[in-house]
């Protein structure tokens, strides 16, 4: 079970890295792999909008950073929880 956890962490921190790195290329906002990752990730992101710094067109989001953050303290827990130290 600690595995599945760890595994699943890390598929999900990649998603989030993904997206990120893919929000500089804007014209791939229709391609059916970025909608479902986008699908995928938003509802990790979405409590952390509200963390963006600037505005005006030019804001940086740090909802990535938060979510995997949090998403490695999580797994941290279970892990130590399900007695799968890592």
């Amino acid at each position: 079970m600690a595995e599945i956890v760890d595994n699943v962490v890390t598929i999900l921190t990649w998603a989030i890295v993904i997206r990120a790195l893919l929000s500089f290329a804007p014209n791939l906002r229709d391609n059916a792999l970025v909608r479902l990752l986008n699908d995928v990730t938003e509802p990790l992101l979405r409590p952390f909008r509200r963390f963006q710094i600037g505005g005006g067109g030019f804001a940086v989001d740090f909802s990535p950073i938060l979510a995997i953050i949090v998403l490695n303290i999580i797994r941290t827990v279970l892990l130590r929880v399900l007695g799968g130290g890592f």
